[in-house]
């Protein structure tokens, strides 16, 4: 018979999704009003994302049949906010990056950066995140961390293959062996290897003065000796230290670089979403503004994560740390070699990764310079018959590069047909990017999350529930603003190492807007910090795909993982804490409330 806790362990999906409703449905019983209500919906969803009871997604449809039920909203108003205007702006954005890895555009770019920063371990590590950390402000954390943990694996291989092994070289007649670490006479140096080592039974006589006298050996193979992954190898100490620094490094950068642009992840599009719902466009948080202040704040956090990983695992906090530090020219020429050829493998640029390029420029040029506020906007341009300005918004820039990406070839093999006299036609060209592509690679069930959000907070919002808690959390009016928005970072950065942070967002931001109507605070004071920190989990392997990538990759434990990661959130907290109270109050006025926020 099966114990209690081997049923539960295996059944505990089941028990959420039953004993959940039925505990949380005191709040409709006990009050029948419709905060109360709401509020049972919004903690039904925030245990069913945070235990995964359900996938994100599917969990995210309860409004659309909980809420009309409940009489909070009817079905159309609920279904209609699942397809706004941001998540059509993240399809986009979210198709622009899968172009990009199409046609293995990001990894030349990430290729040709980490091959001219350097090969020592310092700039090596650089060029990891510095390159992770610009491709995820534009294509997905995790397709960007998986392509890096590949072009890791094999450099650290190749570092640790070459500083271990012992040089031979073998005199052409088979008498004798000269091994690098034995003196030997001046004219035997220098011979060219011939890629054999010693048998195993041979016997050898070292002397002082001469070479070892052995048999040939056997003509060794090398790709069957060398590991396929660095999990493969029994690494020392040092070597394990370097494996986990470089492997955090990426997990780290992904995470971070994915704040720097508004479709960097979903929970800045939730925030974009939330906000135009609720005080329309006049907020001052457009994707221009919102890079002029997170690009700073990104690359500062990863300018920290840069040299905390190299005091953790190179100096003050580990013994012996500097030997990690410690490179040859041959091993950085190694190194050099293995970048040169896998950047060689790519060919020359295709007409295609041309075409990419240039429509990824487009598109983000068309972003910033929408509405930069500073200048006026090509937005501006455009009016109806009466003259008043249209409203022209972001993703209508991004789809019209998309359809752009679906007719333009591929190649220009058309051409070749026109000029041809004789000879084979050629097939027309595909499209730079395909719809089969599109359906494989783009995360569907992160649009209808967004959509779930999005829906949730409009119920908070109609019912008045975020209303109600937001006249709760007035008592923070007592603390001093810089320790409140320390404080709720601190709180999202921890909760979201065990909850999506499209889903911590959805949860937290109607919350928080209320909060900072209620205490007289601009509420991007208190809601752009909270949205950066969403993204800041690197404690545990379940918080972000990045880390559980980079754990199952380098094979690491979850307290190293854990030890580095806790440290990082404290110090990315605060830096977004000082960084809004500097540069973001310079921007956008956060100590005056503003008209939009009464209106």
């Amino acid at each position: 018979m099966l114990s209690p806790c081997t049923i539960l362990k295996m059944y505990w999906r089941t028990f959420v999704l039953v004993l959940s409703p039925i505990l949380v449905a005191i709040l409709p019983i006990v009050s029948a009003t419709d905060e109360s209500k709401c509020g049972y919906v919004m903690i039904m969803m925030a245990i069913l994302w945070m235990t995964e009871a359900l996938p994100l997604a599917v969990t995210a449809l309860i409004p659309v049949f909980a809420f009309p039920v409940l009489g909070i909203l009817p079905t159309g108003d609920v279904t209609r906010v699942y397809m706004k205007e941001n998540i059509m702006m993240f399809i986009g954005g979210v198709t622009m990056a899968v172009a990009v890895e199409h046609c293995n555009l990001h990894k030349r770019i990430a290729l040709f950066v980490i091959l001219h920063l350097g090969q020592s371990p310092r700039r090596l590590m650089a060029g990891f995140m510095l390159t992770t950390m610009f491709l995820s402000m534009w294509i997905s954390n995790t397709a960007t961390t998986a392509m890096m943990v590949r072009v890791v694996d094999a450099l650290l291989i190749e570092l640790f293959t070459s500083s271990d092994k012992i040089e031979e070289t073998v005199i052409p007649n088979g008498d004798f062996v000269v091994i690098s670490n034995v003196q030997a006479p001046l004219e035997l140096q220098g011979i060219e290897n011939g890629g054999y080592v010693l048998d195993s039974d041979c016997e050898c006589e070292v002397t002082k003065s001469g070479p070892i006298k052995c048999q040939r050996g056997k003509k060794e193979d090398k790709d069957q000796s060398r590991p396929k992954t660095i999990a493969d190898m029994t690494l020392s100490d040092d070597c394990k230290a370097l494996k986990d620094m470089c492997f955090l490094a990426v997990a780290y950068s992904a995470n971070i670089g994915g704040t720097g642009s508004m479709t960097g992840t979903g929970s800045n599009l939730v925030l974009k979403g939330i906000l135009a719902s609720t005080f329309g466009e006049s907020t001052g948080l457009n994707f221009a503004s919102w890079m002029a202040f997170n690009v700073p704040g990104m690359i500062l956090c990863v300018v920290c994560a840069w040299v905390w990983l190299q005091v953790l695992f190179m100096g003050l906090c580990r013994k012996g740390g500097q030997s990690i530090q410690k490179t040859t020219p041959e091993k950085e020429a190694a190194l050099k070699k293995i970048l040169s050829d896998q950047y060689k493998e790519l060919g020359p640029i295709t007409h295609q990764e041309k075409t990419v390029l240039f429509l990824f420029i487009v598109v983000v040029l068309l972003w910033l310079f929408r509405s930069p506020e500073f200048i006026p906007g090509w937005s501006d341009l455009f009016t109806d018959s009466n003259g008043k300005k249209l409203a022209i918004k972001d993703a209508s820039s991004v789809i019209l590069v998309i359809f752009l990406l679906f007719a333009l070839p591929a190649n220009l093999s058309f051409l070749k047909n026109i000029r041809s006299k004789e000879g084979p036609i050629l097939p027309p060209a595909p499209g730079c990017l395909t719809w089969k592509v599109v359906q494989e690679k783009i995360p569907w069930g992160i649009v209808l999350l967004m959509g779930g959000g999005l829906a949730l907070a409009e119920g908070c919002k109609k019912s008045g529930l975020s209303i109600w808690l937001g006249q709760q959390l007035v008592v923070f009016n007592a603390m001093p603003k810089l320790v409140t928005v320390f404080l709720i970072c601190l709180l999202i950065a921890m909760l979201t190492e065990v909850a999506s942070n499209t889903a911590t967002a959805s949860i937290f931001l109607p919350v928080l807007k209320e909060m900072a109507v209620n205490v007289n605070v601009n509420p991007l004071y208190l809601m752009l910090p909270a949205t950066i920190c969403c993204s800041y989990a690197f404690m545990l392997p379940v918080a972000t795909p990045p880390n559980a990538i980079v754990y199952a990759a380098a094979d690491m434990k979850s307290s190293d993982m854990m030890k580095a990661g806790i440290v990082m959130n404290i110090l990315c907290v605060i830096i977004i804490t000082v960084m809004i109270n500097t540069l973001g109050v310079l921007m956008f006025d956060l100590y005056n409330m503003p008209d939009w926020a009464l209106s």
